[in-house]
């Protein structure tokens, strides 16, 4: 599929400054600026006014995933160090894990196990094997009842996004979390909802802007480049979605006509979800035990018009044949210029970097106006990337 297309990346680049790059957030997180692009239009405004430029009514669908501690920093023997940046979570038992991680200083490590101590609690790590693109590494600790997320919290630091060219600091915990994280499971923040807090959601509510919540754990691939001339020939990373039962039933009741996602991962959480009902419609339910969207499939299906609530229907009606209450699937959608968005009206964002994925996914709503849009931020004062600025984007 797509392999007959051509689409150059060069085509998403843009000049961005070092110094326009925010390596630290705002004081309080709802004075950033905020950029309302809408039939053309740019203006501007803080973020703390969001409700004003949302019709009433609309739902916003936030990401609840929660950033992990995944950098684990070890010492060899020698001194040296050692750093572990755990990916995904291979296999879990109790008290051991495999993970899939990056390594810093890989090269330093051979065969030796490594151990943190804290207390009573040690945690022990040993290099199971090589991958195509990471390691599998083998942990263990000392302490019944401990899952690793909690042992990652005792020895790990969160891992900010490597154009952030700083060591992590105290605050970090709080400030690269959103204020609604809850699924733990992210290793890069949902930053578009950094922005929000207690006093937006107030103004949101009292002009009955509604609030939805689904789950995507963001990987460490969203900052993966795309290195190939053809944008086509990029291979989209997979991540794992997870929403409710009753988040699916309110999509395909149709009330909710005018959605916003927080976030491009909401956004491809949302159409994922679209498109698997419109696989399970095609396939049939006996033919759909495993949820996957594996990446250019969507294409498959596009000469089909379904309606988002027909397809939110048949994801429901899977759901209750299987008994679940939860849908749980991995994706591997890529949003690129010339896909049409299904489920929202418009989107709330942060700037993305020059060449990304996140930045075609953008044009996917405003065509070649991004190019409008960024010179517009650059020119302006806009603090860019995850603990930049917010914008709110209307589909073209």
């Amino acid at each position: 599929m797509m392999n007959n297309r051509f689409l150059s990346l060069s085509n998403f680049k843009y000049a961005l400054p070092e110094a326009r790059i925010a390596n630290f957030p705002l004081q309080q997180r709802n004075t950033s600026k905020l950029l309302v692009y809408q039939k053309s239009d740019i203006t501007e405004d803080c973020f703390s006014n969001l409700s004003n430029h949302i019709p009433e009514n609309a739902l916003l669908v936030f990401n609840d995933s929660k950033v992990i501690p995944a950098r684990i920093v070890f010492k060899k023997s020698t001194g040296a160090k050692i750093e572990v940046f755990c990916l995904e979570c291979l296999e879990e038992s109790s008290k051991c894990s495999v993970w899939k991680c990056f390594v810093g200083g890989a090269a330093k490590w051979k065969e030796e196990t490594l151990m943190l101590q804290q207390g009573e609690l040690v945690l022990s790590a040993r290099m199971y094997q090589r991958t195509e693109d990471a390691y599998e590494i083998h942990f263990e600790w000392n302490v019944e009842g401990k899952l690793f997320y909690d042992v990652l919290d005792t020895f790990g630091d969160i891992p900010l996004p490597p154009y952030i060219k700083r060591e992590t600091v105290e605050s970090d915990k709080d400030t690269y979390q959103t204020v609604y994280s809850s699924a733990k499971g992210s290793v890069a923040a949902p930053t578009a909802g950094l922005h929000f807090t207690e006093s937006v959601f107030k103004t949101l509510q009292e002009k009955c802007i509604n609030r939805a919540f689904v789950t995507l754990h963001v990987g460490a691939g969203t900052f993966k480049p795309i290195k190939t001339a053809n944008v086509y020939d990029h291979t989209m990373h997979t991540e794992w979605i997870d929403v409710s039962k009753a988040f699916v039933e309110r999509i395909k009741s149709g009330e909710d006509v005018f959605i916003i996602p927080v976030g491009t991962t909401s956004l491809r959480t949302l159409e994922t979800l679209y498109w698997l009902g419109v696989k399970v419609m095609i396939d049939g339910v006996d033919n759909a035990k495993n949820l996957e969207l594996k990446q250019w499939e969507n294409e498959k299906y596009s000469a089909i018009n379904v309606s988002v609530k027909d397809a939110f229907q048949v994801l429901y009606d899977y759901l209750e044949v299987n008994n679940l209450d939860r849908l749980i699937a991995r994706t591997q959608i890529m949003i690129t210029p010339d896909y049409t968005i299904k489920t929202a009206k418009a989107i709330v964002t942060n700037f993305h970097q020059p060449e990304s994925s996140l930045l075609l996914l953008i044009s996917a709503f405003v065509g070649n106006d991004w190019h409008t849009i960024y010179d517009y931020a650059l020119s302006h004062d806009f603090r860019f990337l995850s603990y930049g600025d917010s914008s709110l984007l209307f589909l073209d």
